[in-house]
């Protein structure tokens, strides 16, 4: 993990409050690894912890939505402006440790850390993509550009398939399943998971101060105790929690 300011190379509004930052930045990063941003005006004061989206050789790139002081300050920068990032932080997904037909499914802004996840593991993974509404879907064919399948679905039906995503997936066709988004979805498909005997593996959402597992902030409890999103996770293996 390093500190440095990087350039931007572009800060672009996908959607509604949904923006897509790529900065220069040359490192060895995890898929389900994250960063803290902060600009470098001061006008907030804790840096925010936003997840990698993707990443090549010399680039970095965050996918973030904007919901508070932090977040909207971040969205105004431009092309050339600079920002600080500290990381990449946390335990991402253990690649070494899959094998066999993987399914990774994402809801709303769960989405974010997945498309790297999906190009590293290649066309080994189906990918199931759950939103609430066509106007709210979004990078639909950037997924599909790495991934084996693609299922997309609504709650309207408005796009894809409708209902829940996690009403679309066979478990049984399936050695793990990796996931990232509402707390509501992740549990049930932790629940669906340990029913049919799959691995499953999920990326936690939480509030973070620091990065580095020592303002407790984060803290997740899991059957060996308390541990923490940002140093012990923020993957963590469906077993270790309560």
């Amino acid at each position: 993990m390093k500190v440095v300011k990087s350039k931007i190379i572009d800060n672009i509004k996908i959607l509604n409050k949904i923006y897509r930052l790529t900065c220069e930045f040359a490192g060895d990063i995890r898929p389900g690894q994250f960063f803290m941003l902060k600009t470098l005006d001061n006008s907030f004061l804790l840096p925010r912890p936003i997840s990698v989206h993707d990443s090549s050789e010399n680039t970095v790139t965050f996918l973030y939505r904007t919901e508070g002081k932090g977040t909207s300050k971040i969205s105004t920068l431009r092309e050339d402006d600079e920002i600080q990032l500290f990381g990449p932080l946390g335990n991402g997904f253990a690649l070494d440790n899959l094998s066999g037909k993987i399914a990774v499914v994402g809801g709303g802004i769960g989405i974010a850390p997945l498309l790297y996840l999906v190009k590293s593991l290649g066309k080994n993974a189906d990918v199931f993509l759950g939103f609430k509404d066509a106007e709210n879907a979004y990078l639909i064919d950037e997924f599909k550009k790495y991934a084996d399948r693609t299922i997309v679905v609504t709650e309207d039906g408005s796009i894809g398939e409708k209902g829940f995503v996690t009403d679309y997936i066979c478990y049984k066709e399936y050695s793990t399943v990796l996931t990232c988004g509402p707390e509501i979805m992740m549990n049930k498909i932790i629940k669906n998971s340990m029913e049919n005997n799959v691995k499953c593996y999920i990326s936690l959402e939480r509030r973070m101060a620091c990065g580095m597992g020592v303002c407790l902030g984060c803290t997740v409890e899991t059957k060996s105790g308390n541990k923490r999103a940002c140093k012990d996770g923020p993957v963590f293996s469906s077993d270790e929690l309560v």
